[in-house]
């Protein structure tokens, strides 16, 4: 009898632990669904004028307008589309009335050419960001080549004289020649709880059939 109780026991503990793994990732997934739900909306709302004082944590996201007119010199940030290849984005400073901010265009082509500074006013409708592009096999940027491998908003902002705030462009009031907006979306946040509630659920059962087999083999031990 003990040599059955205790793979009994081990086995029932190691299949609680996984389900309830698997239970927690269901969990995790509801709340990440939610969350993505909330930054979509956010997303998506009305514009409304940039923050005075903006802040990361509370204006992550938030949709905004704002109206100025481009300078001349523009940063590219190296970057690949899917079915697309190689290109960057263009990042400008537009200098309104009060202030002066970074905005990200869009992609233009590794062989295409940027846009000419359309004068007059131009209305960007977009969303603030501040991207977390740099890890730990990211280059640094070149700053002379004009060639950059991360958006680096304090020191693109250095760069081009302008407040460390980055605009993501959905759309503008005038067409920009060439460049095809990267409008902010929710589909860059991980959200991998499904498949890990999966892989705990599928190593609970693999565990619950040894342990039967084990078992199994425990009453009809091998001639």
């Amino acid at each position: 009898m003990r040599r059955i109780l205790i793979p009994v026991i081990f086995g029932l503990a190691g299949i609680a632990v996984l389900v309830w793994l698997g239970a927690w990732q269901v969990q995790r997934l509801s709340w990440k669904q939610d969350v993505l739900a909330q930054i979509d909306a956010r997303i998506a709302a009305d514009p409304v004028a940039v923050p005075a004082l903006p802040d990361p944590e509370r204006d992550q996201y938030l949709s905004v307008h704002a109206t100025g007119q481009w300078h001349s010199d523009m940063l590219r940030v190296l970057v690949s589309q899917k079915q697309v290849g190689a290109g960057y984005r263009l990042i400008s400073a537009l200098q309104m009335a009060e202030r002066t901010v970074l905005v990200d265009r869009g992609f233009i082509k590794v062989d295409g050419a940027a846009p000419d500074a359309v004068p007059g006013d131009i209305t960007i409708t977009g969303n603030l960001l501040w991207p977390d592009d740099r890890n730990s096999s990211t280059p640094e940027n070149d700053v002379a080549g004009n060639i950059w491998f991360a958006r680096d908003i304090d020191q693109m902002a250095k760069q081009l004289g302008s407040d460390p705030l980055l605009i993501i462009a959905r759309k503008t009031s005038s067409v920009d020649a060439g460049v095809t907006p990267l409008p902010v979306d929710s589909g860059a946040i991980p959200n991998d709880h499904l498949s890990y509630a999966i892989t705990w659920f599928s190593l609970a059962f693999i565990w619950a059939m040894m342990t039967l087999y084990f078992l199994w083999r425990q009453r009809h031990p091998t001639q």
